[in-house]
């Protein structure tokens, strides 16, 4: 078995004609820009490319392997040198056994099952060009779907206060809306962590993964797991997904939950801290509070610790979040050390500190070390480095 780095949620902004995809995503998410960065700046092995099924997407797939760019796998997966692309699809359900839109991302081996499914999808979107549609069909069959087509399903950043399985989706368990024995694994998001997550009891059924849910190449890989696999493929990632054979999530890194965006409950309006019970905040009168993910998971709380066996979720800062290190510095620390996995992981002090101010490489080893100062994120605001 080897180890290799995944990151199972990247959004195309735009089509290779430039039209667009994902509304918020950068202009420069293109499939190839995508694929070309996430193998040579970041130092991920494996990626999911999560609006594969956007038919000009379709397209730009097949042209790369027409060309020889790239390749398709035998046990599925987009083989670009010692990258695999999982083609994927980030979908919007609200159906009537639902009180709020879940989203969820969806996984297949090759493109002409993502084909297919794309087919099948146009029928039930009212848009099939761009990414994060609602779906005009149930969880379940959805669900069903996913499956007759030998397809991976992940309810996506569950706790998120908007647009999330337990955010708004359900009142208290996701048997409200899902098949759980159809579930493939939960997404945790960027406000929550393993310990967090395991507070839910049915949750414990599922491997927890961590994904960037990137909007732009640079925020690619700020949230990803290892993986141990034979080989990176679309077979290999269901097998570790199941613990089958030895394979297996090794381990979680994500932002400690008091970077992410929702973390805290505040006023909707001035960011003021508020508590749950709070109808209107103290600070400014407004009426709208956003409840955040961990008075959320309190809420839920039916457990008091993680099952056995579960990987370590270790706390990381990616590296646009140290302050200091602009686009500029990172890019000559990534050129002189490969890769951004390189610069979270390996390069000792010394090294950095070649590159950059040696106040710079003390926040990332402090960063990596778990020693930093945190100011929690909420109400869509991330959190930052208080050092």
């Amino acid at each position: 078995m080897k180890r290799y780095y995944v990151d199972l949620h990247i959004h195309i902004g735009r089509t290779w004609t430039s039209k667009p995809v994902k509304i918020t995503g950068a202009k420069s998410l293109t499939f190839t820009n995508i694929i070309e960065h996430a193998r040579h700046e970041k130092g991920l092995n494996m990626i999911g490319i999560i609006d594969s099924h956007s038919p000009e997407v379709i397209l730009e797939m097949e042209s790369l392997v027409s060309s020889g760019d790239i390749i398709e796998h035998p046990d599925g997966g987009l083989v670009f040198g010692d990258l695999t692309v999982i083609p994927g699809s980030e979908l919007e359900i609200y159906d009537e056994q639902c009180n709020g839109p879940i989203h969820v991302l969806v996984f297949f081996p090759t493109i002409s099952i993502m084909r297919e499914f794309s087919n099948w999808l146009s029928g039930h979107l009212k848009n099939v060009q761009l990414s994060s549609q609602r779906i005009y069909a149930s969880g379940l069959d959805l669900q069903k779907r996913v499956k007759e087509l030998g397809g991976i399903f992940i309810p996506a950043h569950v706790f998120t206060p908007f647009k999330s399985l337990y955010g708004k989706g359900v009142n208290k368990s996701l048997t409200e809306v899902f098949d759980p024995d159809m579930i493939d694994g939960i997404e945790l998001g960027l406000s929550s962590n393993t310990l967090m997550a395991d507070q839910i009891k049915e949750l414990h059924n599922y491997p927890f993964v961590t994904n960037s849910d990137a909007h732009s190449l640079a925020k690619i890989a700020r949230e990803y797991q290892v993986i141990s696999m034979k080989e990176p493929s679309f077979k290999e990632l269901g097998m570790a997904l199941r613990k089958e054979d030895g394979r297996l999530i090794l381990a979680n890194y994500g932002l400690d939950p008091l970077l992410g965006k929702y973390h805290k409950t505040v006023c909707a309006e001035c960011l003021h801290p508020a508590s749950e019970e709070d109808q209107i905040c103290t600070q400014c009168g407004n009426k709208k509070i956003i409840k955040g993910v961990a008075d959320r998971i309190l809420e839920l709380k039916t457990a008091e610790k993680s099952p056995e066996g579960r990987p370590p979720y270790v706390h990381q800062v990616p590296l646009d979040f140290i302050p200091g290190l602009g686009p500029k510095l990172l890019e000559k620390l990534v050129n002189h050390f490969g890769s951004e996995m390189a610069i979270l992981h390996e390069v000792p002090y010394l090294g950095l500190t070649e590159v950059v101010p040696p106040k710079i490489a003390d926040l990332i080893m402090k960063a990596r070390e778990g020693k930093v100062t945190l100011a929690a994120g909420g109400g869509g605001k991330y959190g930052k480095i208080a050092d």
